[in-house]
């Protein structure tokens, strides 16, 4: 039988991710932060708990949860936009100290192309984080704690922007004027590649590495949201002419040219 996989958040990439490693028959168990969600969680047949990570410390039940895991798949992405700021730092540090005293041996962190900020050219695995927001920043911080202990082993996949058929970035982008960079790169994928990449990982448990997940098309951001607009009916988002920036192309190194990763969904779909 699979080892028993946990998925700290089971929300829009962690509930279908359990969802496909339930039907390879991998046992999971998921946490959520409400209540509400529990039941639905258990009918799909996740053996979920209700756990909140918190700058002053977990409520729920995490020794429970983290008990006969053997790996812990961490999908909780900061909370730093809007009115709405905290210490995710200090939410990992939290929970760094429960995963050490358990049995937990792998730790794949979900984590964002967003460490490398705001650099031109081409970026791989083995480029120096340069993260420019408090997101970055946070990740880049969070990856590092995990990386330093030596009692389990840390997998870091740094996923660009995320997409799916119901959630597209076009879709807020044509709220807004004057959209400065039309001519920069996107560094996007698609959830279900996300999926993909993260069961090859528990598949072939791979070694402590850090993962671009990245899709290896590069369209331009007008090009690419200009399509997305035009193919759902929507207002082209409204790009202002600047052509200073040559922005960076984030490659999916190691799993293209290492692991022969074969990327699946278009970021076009």
């Amino acid at each position: 039988m699979n080892k028993t996989i946990g998925i700290l958040g089971c929300g829009w990439l962690g509930l279908p991710l359990a969802k496909s490693l339930i039907a390879n028959n991998y046992p999971v168990k998921g946490t959520t932060t409400s209540e509400a969600k529990l039941k639905r969680l258990a009918e799909l047949g996740i053996e979920a708990s209700q756990i909140v990570l918190a700058e002053k410390g977990i409520t729920g039940p995490i020794e429970g949860f983290l008990e006969n895991i053997e790996t812990l798949i961490i999908n909780v992405p900061p909370k730093l936009r809007g009115t709405t700021k905290e210490n995710y730092v200090a939410k990992m540090e939290h929970l760094v100290q429960k995963i050490e005293a358990s049995a937990v041996q792998h730790i794949i962190f979900v984590s964002s192309t967003a460490v490398y900020g705001e650099v031109d050219g081409i970026v791989t695995e083995q480029t120096l984080p340069a993260p420019a927001t408090e997101s970055g920043i946070q990740l880049l911080a969070s990856e590092n704690i995990f990386k330093n202990y030596s009692s389990f082993k840390t997998i870091i996949i740094r996923f660009g922007g995320l997409l799916s058929e119901d959630r597209h970035p076009v879709t807020m982008l044509v709220k807004k004027e004057g959209l400065k960079n039309g001519e920069m790169p996107v560094n996007l994928i698609h959830r279900d590649d996300c999926i993909r990449i993260i069961e090859r990982v528990i598949d072939e448990n791979w070694g402590a590495v850090i993962i671009n997940g990245v899709y290896p098309e590069h369209p331009t951001k007008k090009e690419f949201y200009t399509d997305a607009a035009l193919q759902r009916g929507l207002n082209v988002p409204d790009y202002e002419g600047d052509k200073t920036k040559k922005g960076k192309i984030i490659t999916a190194d190691y799993l293209l040219n290492v692991k022969n990763f074969k990327f699946l969904t278009s970021i076009k779909k």
